[in-house]
């Protein structure tokens, strides 16, 4: 039987199935002894709690577990090494959060929204400012797009595509809130609004990416996280040194 909590459950109010680790074997060691389960959301003694988040919607949910009964054809992999299967699924994850395909497209927003928006009657597009923040974003996407094309390549060879996976994440999910940030800039003190409002512009969709996009630097794993794994798997740096325990 499964006792606990899990939080930051995706959409799990809606689910019919979700995945959960569990440990299976408390005597094994960190990384070993953790089970990958496969559950149904009306199994009896799973209770699902949507949590308000910052941009006003409840994707994140609480789940709690009381005394849930899986069926042993529910787990994914052998008993006691779901860390493996995890991993396999967030690398699949992390590289979906740093879609350079969806970049480009944001991107292209930003260039039609600096051709609307006006100070002084000028065109942002004409702002010398505004203009190299612009180019500098330009250029961080394009770098992605490429290393896109670059992972597709190992892809199709077969390959590992080693560091340019990596960075997918990291990468991706920085340059998506900076360039939220720069659509919420553009507008100006309109920028500031949020949720219903006359003057609010394209539905608050950029306001609504600034809060969401933070979030996602966090989820999937933080960008500490993501630095610390590309250092030490993709560089062959050392670990960072853990503090002593007092004896």
């Amino acid at each position: 039987m499964v006792n606990g909590q899990k939080i930051w459950t995706s959409n799990a109010q809606n689910s019919e199935w979700m995945f959960c680790l569990v440990r299976t074997e408390p005597d094994a060691p960190k990384h070993q002894g953790i089970s990958y389960l496969l559950l149904r959301m009306d199994t009896p003694g799973i209770d699902a709690r949507p949590m308000k988040q910052m941009n006003g919607d409840s994707s994140f949910n609480e789940v709690f577990f009381t005394d849930v009964r899986v069926p042993k054809n529910q787990i994914v992999g052998k008993r006691g090494d779901g860390w493996f299967v995890a991993n396999t699924t967030l690398k699949h994850e992390r590289g979906g959060l740093g879609d350079p395909n969806a970049a480009e497209t944001r991107f292209r927003s930003i260039v039609e929204l600096m051709k609307k928006e006006t100070v002084n009657g000028d065109s942002l597009m004409d702002h010398p400012t505004y203009r190299d923040r612009l180019l500098k974003l330009q250029a961080r996407m394009l770098s992605m797009k490429f290393n896109g094309m670059r992972i597709m390549s190992h892809a199709i060879r077969e390959e590992n595509p080693g560091l340019a996976g990596w960075i997918v994440k990291l990468q991706g999910c920085e340059l998506n809130h900076q360039m939220a940030s720069m659509a919420v800039d553009i507008m100006g003190e309109l920028g500031i609004l949020f949720e219903e409002g006359p003057y609010l512009r394209d539905g608050g969709i950029w306001q609504h990416m600034y809060m969401t996009d933070l979030g996602l630097i966090i989820g999937g794993g933080t960008a500490q996280i993501q630095k610390n794994i590309i250092g030490e798997r993709a560089l062959g740096l050392p670990k960072e040194p853990k503090q002593e325990q007092p004896a």
